[in-house]
């Protein structure tokens, strides 16, 4: 059986608290909300303040960092880190291995391929704003 809460030592002794999400396990923080029906895979993280929707889905090895919020139905694929305060709108998918820039928005619906790299404070699809092309992993 699996311990619901899990302590994790970072970097200089800071220990943080975690708790299991019960749909696939993933570290939750305990001021973070997470939908009962998101999926957020067991060696997944999601930070303080961070908010997922309904039916969204956290792949293995991602990190939703502080603040961030995915919207209903988004789907985050493997070894993704979602910067702090970036929101990633309803439907939204990101491919594995991207990285999202803090404070970053992905329009609901857009998708991104696999190895995007997305910079701080860009809005990334839609019509409502300035559009920013994302860039591929070297």
């Amino acid at each position: 059986m699996r311990r619901v809460n899990e302590e994790v030592e970072l970097e200089k002794g800071v220990v943080t608290k975690y708790r299991r999400h019960s749909n696939g396990g993933g570290f939750v923080s305990p001021k973070a909300h997470v939908d009962a029906t998101a999926y957020v895979a067991s060696t997944a993280y999601v930070e303080n303040g961070a908010s997922i929707g309904r039916d969204a889905w956290v792949g293995a090895g991602s990190w939703i960092d502080r603040d961030a919020m995915l919207g209903a139905h988004a789907f985050i694929g493997a070894n993704v880190h979602i910067g702090a305060g970036a929101v990633v709108s309803d439907s939204a998918r990101i491919g594995s291995h991207s990285r999202i820039g803090a404070n970053a928005r992905i329009v609901a619906g857009h998708h991104l391929e696999r190895d995007a790299m997305i910079p701080d404070n860009a809005v990334v699809g839609g019509t409502d704003g300035p559009k920013t092309r994302y860039v591929r992993a070297a």
